[in-house]
């Protein structure tokens, strides 16, 4: 019923010209409550109660109170409980039993006992009511104290009540599948709400087969004809990640059987398996089917991985069907344009939205810290807490992520400390931002300090000493890891292969190879990247190419990690052969680095030919920019073959000054080939850039050296001493 049509009603049926009549004003009473105008429902029984020729009845008071219950208004609940005492209308059934709907509905137990109690006559709808308040308000166990007194349980109704407030995630689960058991025993024949229910409660593997045999049930008993079990069985089929006993549910039930809740659960169900087309052909199957689809449905396809043109078309069918005012449909809208690094888009529907929650806010600031734009991050954070919207961990989280100085990340551990939010996941973020900046003693004091820890906690310390050039104290962090309850996931494992690559500690890299294979994680495409690269760096290449051969899955990381193993090893040729049979596996591309790798092993093995076809291959077929790396490596093959005249030529052609290592490559080169005019021009230039470095100045003398030019190199080496700036001796790791 309309706004303004109910309005006509209300005005039309207090005129002059029309009778007044209790039962009819009833009718009008109990169609506003059925159509939620909670506020008509209550004017309208003011009204009646202030007129002097009406008298609400029992069914007036009851249809209020259960407006009541609906809006969850106490205060005129209370007094419509008042007005049931004292017009003695409150021994009737449905008006004590609207009070206990209403109790029961803003969760005040005492009240729902209390009326109870004086009921002389309770039925079947007060005994259901009684049990469901008791059970959702978590006293189970006082619900089947009154459950066992009950005088008479003959009723699948009363069953249903106590069943579901068993399987409301209360921890109770055995006592509803006692009960499921205890009405077959005594031949309480169970109905679809009764299956739904025990359906709802099989969510671990450990229930698999319950969930099966109560399936047989329901086929047995008739009730797979009903929509409201048909969606309970597609869920608990993905709640085991069955998703083709789902389809099969799915598909047995017809399309007359279908409702758009069946079709919701199917699409959410596939998303979180990720299978993102499949879940989008069924939202197509919806459309065709003439189901309009709802909130839940947009929320779950927006947050489907769908390809862009899908995801856009999904956003304007939403916005088509009247769903651009619906906030979870525009939070799910920001996160699609945000995987796609879509920030603009993100920045658009935020701007536009009416009504913004906690989620939309997150959504935004994590938006920025993954494009790395701290200070709008930060503004963000600042415009939220002036729209009064609390922050919560992950708001904290995305802050952190995006803070750009060690300062900032200070000043946000001092909020947190006066607000008293340092829980884990933020004290996490903590320990990674305060590492990101340098501050690796803030970082560790505060991972120490933790009540608790878990593994994201130890990821996050490991890394940190890692990056901060920390790495036997790391590894010594892995192996204090190990020690715990906790178990390494992938991530920590790479983790600590890496810091294995970087000391060259091949004995305990082979013992993590180990600990991979006995746990199960050698299907991990990522260890396997990480375990190429550690045996190359430890100098056995032929452990890297045992592992790659091994490997069930390969991607472009894989083959790079190959690519530079043979040429830090010296064999151009096989790097570049490496490379072509990459170019032919399937799914497999080629990416920025892997020319950076296979470049520089052509340069180490002067193969000016093939490096030249590649770098050509790279701008031309593949369409990449070359970077600063690439244009080194160019450099760096050219100069070492001698070709120095060519590789002056491709710095100056737009490159020549853009980064130093360009330079030193040729610089380098000059002192191989004893190029003294190039070489005098490449030191004035780096000297321009660092006048204190010594490098510049010892590699220029050796070159007059070797050009004979003694005096020149001597006269070097004397201006060098003479302002101090001497090159220090190297080292070695090998000891005598």
């Amino acid at each position: 019923m309309k706004p303004w049509f109910s309005q006509q009603i209300f005005i039309h049926t207090f005129s002059k010209d029309q009778p007044l009549n209790i039962f009819r004003l009833n009718r009008i009473l109990a169609e506003f409550t059925r159509s939620n105008q909670y506020t008509e429902s209550f004017k309208l029984f003011t009204k009646i109660h202030s007129s002097q020729s009406l008298r609400p009845d029992n069914y007036t008071l009851s249809t209020a109170i259960t407006t009541s219950a609906n809006s969850q208004n106490l205060t005129f609940g209370n007094q419509l409980h008042t007005h049931a005492i004292q017009t003695g209308l409150k021994s009737h059934s449905h008006v004590s039993n609207s009070l206990l709907s209403l109790y029961s509905k803003v969760h005040d137990l005492h009240s729902v006992m209390c009326v109870f109690e004086e009921i002389q006559f309770p039925d079947v709808y007060s005994w259901t009511t009684l049990l469901s308040a008791c059970t959702r308000l978590d006293h189970v166990d006082y619900a089947l104290q009154v459950f066992d007194q009950m005088p008479n349980r003959n009723n699948v109704a009363t069953w249903n009540a106590i069943i579901t407030g068993c399987t409301d995630d209360n921890g109770h689960e055995d006592f509803a599948i006692s009960l499921f058991k205890d009405m077959h025993r005594i031949g309480i024949r169970p109905d679809g709400y009764t299956f739904a229910s025990m359906l709802s409660l099989c969510k671990s593997v450990e229930l698999l087969d319950y969930g099966r045999h109560v399936h047989s049930e329901v086929v047995k008993s008739g009730f797979l004809a009903r929509t409201s079990v048909i969606n309970s069985l597609i869920t608990m089929y993905f709640n085991f990640e069955r998703v083709a006993d789902a389809y099969e549910v799915f598909e047995e039930a017809g399309a007359a059987l279908r409702d758009h809740i069946t079709y919701n659960s199917m699409i959410d169900g596939l998303v979180n398996m990720e299978r993102n087309e499949d879940a989008f052909l069924t939202f197509k199957d919806m459309l065709q089917a003439c189901l309009r689809p709802t909130e839940l449905t947009f929320v779950s396809v927006m947050s489907s991985s769908l390809p862009f043109g899908f995801g856009c078309q999904a956003q304007a069918l939403a916005i088509k069907m009247g769903f651009i005012d619906f906030t979870a449909v525009n939070n799910a809208t920001m996160t699609m344009y945000s995987g796609f690094r879509n920030l603009n888009e993100v920045e658009n529907i935020f701007e536009s939205m009416n009504e913004r929650d906690l989620v939309s806010w997150n959504i935004m600031i994590s938006s920025y810290a993954q494009d790395d734009i701290s200070k709008a991050a930060i503004m963000t954070y600042l415009k939220m807490r002036r729209a009064t919207t609390e922050p919560d961990e992950f708001t904290y989280g995305s802050v952190l992520a995006a803070s750009d100085t060690s300062h900032t990340v200070e000043m946000i551990h001092s909020l947190l400390l006066k607000n008293g939010l340092m829980k884990v996941e933020v004290l996490n973020a903590l320990i990674s931002a305060y590492s990101r900046h340098g501050n690796i003693k803030c970082a560790f004091l505060i991972f120490s300090d933790l009540p608790y820890k878990n593994l994201i906690s130890w990821n996050s310390i490991i890394s940190g000493l890692a990056i901060n050039g920390y790495l036997l104290q790391g590894f010594e962090q892995f192996s204090a890891l190990l020690d715990t309850y906790l178990k390494p996931n992938a991530y920590t494992l790479s983790l600590a292969l890496s810091i294995c690559s970087s000391i060259s500690a091949m004995t305990h890299g082979k013992q993590i190879h180990c600990y991979i294979l006995r746990h199960g994680f050698s299907s991990e495409v990522s260890l396997g990247n990480a375990l190429v690269t550690l045996y190359a760096k430890c100098g056995s290449l032929g452990m890297s190419l045992g592992v790659f051969n091994a490997m069930i899955e390969r991607d472009t990381i894989s083959w790079n990690a190959l690519i530079s193993a043979y040429g830090q090893h010296g064999l151009g040729e096989e790097a570049v052969g490496c490379f072509e049979s990459m170019q032919t596996s399937p799914g497999i591309k080629p990416d920025h680095a892997t020319f950076t790798a296979v470049l520089s092993a052509c340069s180490h093995a002067g193969l000016v030919e093939e490096g030249t076809h590649i770098f050509y291959k790279m701008v031309k077929i593949y369409g990449f920019l070359p970077s600063v790396d690439h244009f080194s490596c160019i450099v760096d093959l050219l100069g070492r073959s001698g070709y120095l005249d060519e590789a002056e030529r491709v710095i100056e052609g737009g490159y020549f000054g853009a980064h130093s290592d360009l330079c030193w490559s040729l610089f380098s080169a000059c002192a191989a080939h004893g190029n003294l005019r190039l070489g005098r021009r490449i030191a004035k230039l780096l000297l321009e850039r660092d006048h204190n470095n010594p490098s510049v100045s010892v590699l220029l003398s050796n070159i007059y050296a070797a050009a004979g030019q003694w005096e020149e190199a001597a006269r070097l080496r004397d201006v060098m001493r003479a302002f101090g700036n001497t090159k220090q001796p190297g080292c070695s790791w090998i000891r005598a």
